[in-house]
């Protein structure tokens, strides 16, 4: 991200990186299942056939209790026919309405599907059995303004299991710590424009990853059901948290309006005409070999989009049900790393129930406990996005960075040993021939010495395009490459003999002299590995586009 910000530093006032929307799910772990709802039921002395009748008194116990608040503060419940209503809309309609600045603003209920349970009878075995299976019930949604987190909502499941969900953003909660610490800042919707100092702003969005979330979410839970105890008083039950969604953004601060829109159709454009599969695998923290290639044993579907929206363009890459997403929102460049699945990550951490165990990398767990996890990955792959978006504007005239490129350029320096010696040094006078064989006439002034030079770089020919194409390759953007990356990429195919495998390692290494007289890469100190330079990924990026563009699109950006 370093460059992304250093190449637009005229126009960016900063970026503030922090959650932005969060899902938590809560989960009785010891009843989802149907060997707990069977334990359940035994604790409780209640057979198979009164479930029925007892579950219907107990979602009326629930409906009762968690209605009870919203009911003693006059606040309204409305019960909603349609999945069409957007329910968060509604809720700031009342909040408007009704000029609630804090606590519960309305109840909302809503059939929805959930995962629950039912008893049949087996007509085969004649006996009652419990299913666990896709159905449809009551929910409660409460809206509230929380001290804490700002404009949220959550909602619980009125049939057993009794799922509870929470939903709230980290902006809104940034908000309040903002307000609490008298910091200065401009909103819109859900994205800062300006903050009078962001350092301060980000400092406070990192203490957002040192919240003790069972105790937070738990009181939220809590609120939700206050008959909780009572229901499970003889089986007694915990919620577990869970991150369904998380939704980490790193919010590029331009000047103004316009001078996001003069880069971000460029943007928009690069990211859904470059970026590929394999791009998308870097981005998201997933290895990809050195020859750009999807892993065979990748078995996900890899999918970019680009949609129109009344707010403005989303651009969108999905993975596995990740997905990084780039969208304006007013002044605000916004990169966002969205995780479902979260087992595509590693944690450092000891095995499930040993933590005093060895530890090890092993797959990132939806849990809570995995979330500062969860922000370091996300963080990394937006930066990741970010830097590779850095080639994209450039208004330098294609002569002008093409024209160095297309004549002979001196060589480098030689970067091991010693230079062999000139046939004359530059400026002396050779020692006279004998007198038995006079020397020539034209023997007799100065010798000068041939500058060494590499030939000119053609990049519209198969051979230099490829070359281009490889050395710009975004795997290469961090730790850059060697001989021995490029030669898959250049030479498809093992070569047969170890004589051959010499050849071609030879013919890069001239191509590699060939890039760095030209000054399009740079020899990292004390290593094998070179680096593109600025000024190379500017040229190599506008001569790939010109390359690539038809004539039809070049004669209408000519015009």
């Amino acid at each position: 991200m370093l460059s992304f910000l250093t190449k637009f530093a005229t126009v960016v006032r900063g970026v503030l990186s922090g959650f932005d929307r969060l899902l938590f799910c809560g989960t009785l772990r010891n009843l989802a299942h149907c060997r707990g709802l069977q334990a359940y039921l035994w604790y409780n002395r209640i057979p198979y056939k009164d479930f029925a009748a007892h579950s219907l008194a107990v979602t009326a116990r629930l409906e009762e209790a968690s209605l009870r608040q919203a009911r003693q503060l006059g606040r309204e419940i409305r019960y909603l026919n349609s999945a069409q209503h957007r329910k968060e809309d509604i809720a700031r309609e009342i909040a408007a309405r009704d000029r609630i600045k804090s606590g519960l603003i309305c109840v909302l209920r809503s059939v929805d599907p959930c995962t629950s349970f039912q008893i049949n009878k087996n007509h085969r075995t004649k006996k009652l059995e419990i299913h666990y299976r896709q159905r449809k019930c009551l929910h409660l949604y409460h809206y509230q303004i929380h001290p804490v987190f700002g404009f949220m909502h959550a909602r619980i499941q009125t049939w057993f299991p009794f799922r509870v969900y929470v939903c709230l953003n980290g902006r809104e909660w940034l908000a309040r710590q903002m307000d609490q610490a008298r910091l200065p800042y401009v909103r819109r919707d859900n994205a800062f424009t300006w903050v009078e100092d962001v350092a301060a702003a980000q400092a406070l969005f990192d203490q957002q990853l040192q919240a003790h979330w069972p105790e937070l979410l738990g009181g939220l839970a809590e609120a939700l059901n206050p008959a909780h105890a009572d229901i499970f008083a003889h089986y007694l039950c915990r919620y577990y948290w869970t991150a369904r969604d998380t939704e980490w953004a790193s919010d590029v601060m331009f000047h103004s309006r316009a001078a996001l829109e003069a880069v971000y159709p460029c943007l928009v454009r690069y990211g859904i005409t470059t970026f590929g599969a394999a791009d998308v695998l870097r981005f998201l923290g997933q290895p990809v070999p050195a020859s750009g290639k999807v892993p065979h044993r990748c078995r996900h579907e890899v999918s970019s989009n680009v949609k129109e929206r009344l707010e403005g363009v989303r651009l969108k890459h999905w993975l596995n049900g990740n997905a990084l997403k780039l969208y304006d929102k007013g002044s605000v460049l916004r990169a966002e790393t969205l995780i479902r699945d979260p087992g595509d990550f590693k944690v450092f951490r000891p095995a499930e129930g040993n933590p005093g165990g060895p530890k090890a990398w092993r797959p990132l767990r939806k849990g809570v406990a995995d979330l500062h996890r969860r922000a370091e990955v996300s963080q990394a792959a937006n930066e990741r996005y970010l830097e590779a978006l850095t080639a994209v504007h450039e208004t330098t005239p294609l002569r002008q960075l093409a024209e160095p490129l297309c004549q002979p350029a001196p060589a480098p320096a030689r970067h091991r040993g010693s230079p062999p010696a000139p046939p004359a040094a530059v400026g002396t006078v050779p020692p006279p021939a004998p007198a038995a064989a006079p020397a020539p006439a034209a023997a007799a002034g100065p010798r000068m010495a041939r500058p060494r030079r590499v030939r000119a770089l053609n990049p519209l020919a198969a051979g230099d395009g490829a070359l281009l194409e490889a050395v710009s390759r975004h795997e290469f953007l961090i730790n850059g490459l060697r001989n021995r990356d490029l030669r898959p990429l250049l030479y498809p195919g093992k070569a047969a003999t170890a004589a051959e495998e010499r050849r071609r390692s030879a013919a890069v290494t001239r191509q590699l002299r060939l890039l760095r007289a030209h000054g399009l890469i740079h020899k990292v100190p004390k290593t094998h590995r070179y680096v593109v330079s600025q000024t190379g990924r500017r040229a190599i990026t506008a001569l790939l586009a010109a390359r690539n563009a038809s004539a039809d699109n070049l004669s209408r950006c000519a015009s």
